[in-house]
């Protein structure tokens, strides 16, 4: 899964072909003598070596790509990491071993600045463990995926109230403590989408970090049952709601400066779907209109494309995440060994992306996009965790499991069909 920020690269592009076609012509002028012959081609390979690095390390304006290991000192950038859904079906919670869960990925999350997750259950330690229809989980679960890395939740989805008014309280109440007893921390929790109040106004986050300002919030447009909704920062998806919805969010902008605005919505598609409904990319871009930068999509339950939106000087400067998918589930208990495509085994891989801004003078501006491709594994043991799914993985599942080792190498190549676009306004 690749995407490539396009502008205009023609001076780059065509400074290093002259390079190329002058030294191969001074070579073709020469003798053909057999050292003259070698030396001409080790030169060929060099020169494409050097222009196959500047085409990946690069974008199309000539600028570099950053990345953690090549941002270069005194850059004022923000390396951050959106992934999708935490479920909780009885078997991610059954057996325990809580940490084993995101160990392949824990690397990745770390290096992050900030990392995003929907939590699609609540926390409730008064009440048992419970798989769907009504989760729940103990602080345990949530502890496992913070120690992970994770650490900027939206709890604002359509099972936030599974276990009614308690355990909405309950879910505030503990992810409040943990922003507290974090706060001095290396690395603070945040997350949104509960209300203190019955009919409040929308919660949010204005996060601090290395000298950035994140205003952050979550909504639902869906949720399963009415009930205590007034405790959720639900947003009805009526044109009226969403119009209101839009005037607030321009307000809170007002009252708190920021550099990057992100917006985790919870969205009324119908799941498994692997296509966005027109209506809902009509509300995501006037969304980004009133001010949005990162509208972050999550309940389909399987990854759908992305789009980086340019300004009007064709600078990258915002995004949508159309679904990631799944990041831990239950949901393909029983893979299609012989038929990897099916619908519903989608579920069983999701992505995580990671995102580099970077302010400049006018702006906030994409500098590095990086989708890592996962998928749920389930262990010989019978644990359900998270793997980097590339070919790594598919050659060492080859002596542990060679049915799962040939369907993930087919998952593999459904899932690189869906890529990021760049959609010119």
């Amino acid at each position: 899964m690749k995407v490539t920020l396009q502008s205009n690269r023609l001076f780059a592009d065509l400074t290093l072909m002259l390079l190329f076609v002058s030294s191969f012509f001074l070579f073709s002028c020469a003798t053909n003598s057999q050292a003259e012959e070698t030396e001409r081609e080790r030169e060929r390979e060099r020169l494409e070596a050097e222009y196959k690095t500047f085409r990946e390390t690069h974008f199309e304006d000539g600028s570099p790509i950053l990345t953690k290991d090549t941002v270069f000192e005194g850059t004022d950038s923000l390396l951050v990491t959106f992934a999708g859904d935490i479920m909780a079906h009885k078997p991610n919670w059954a057996r325990g071993h809580y940490d084993e869960i995101y160990e392949d990925i824990a690397s990745e999350l770390q290096e992050s600045d900030l990392a995003f997750a929907n939590m699609e259950t609540p926390v409730c330690d008064s009440r048992d463990y419970s798989t769907y229809p009504e989760f729940n989980v103990h602080h345990e679960y949530v502890e496992a995926a913070i120690r992970a890395g994770f650490n900027v939740f939206s709890l604002s989805n359509n099972h936030t109230n599974d276990q009614g008014l308690t355990g909405i309280k309950a879910t505030k109440a503990w992810f409040d403590k943990k922003r507290e007893t974090t706060k001095d921390s290396e690395r603070p929790v945040y997350a949104a989408g509960l209300k203190q109040d019955s009919d409040g106004p929308l919660s949010y986050e204005v996060i601090e970090k290395n000298g950035w300002t994140i205003l952050y919030a979550a909504i639902t447009e869906i949720l399963n049952t009415p009930n205590s909704s007034s405790y959720i920062d639900y947003i009805a998806p009526s044109k009226k709601a969403r119009a209101a919805f839009i005037q607030e969010i321009k307000q809170i902008q007002e009252k708190n400066p920021h550099d990057l605005f992100v917006l985790s919505v919870h969205c009324s598609e119908p799941e498994y779907i692997l296509t966005v409904k027109e209506s809902q990319k009509n509300y995501y871009f006037e969304l980004l209109d009133a001010g949005v930068d990162v509208v972050w999509v999550n309940h389909p339950h399987v990854s759908k494309y992305w789009e980086i939106v340019p300004d009007e000087n064709n600078v990258p400067r915002k995004l949508i995440f159309y679904s990631m998918g799944n990041t831990i589930s239950a949901q393909r208990t029983n893979p299609s060994w012989n038929a990897p495509e099916t619908n519903r085994d989608y579920t069983g891989e999701g992505y995580m992306a990671q995102v580099r801004f970077q302010k400049e003078t006018d702006g906030v501006r994409i500098v590095h996009l990086n989708p890592i491709l996962i998928t749920t594994y389930i262990t010989p043991n019978g644990l359900y965790v998270i793997k980097v799914l590339n070919d790594n993985l598919i050659e060492t599942l080859k002596d542990e499991s060679p049915r799962w080792s040939a369907y993930l190498a087919e998952r593999k190549k459904l899932m690189e069909k869906i890529t990021g676009k760049v959609t010119w306004r």
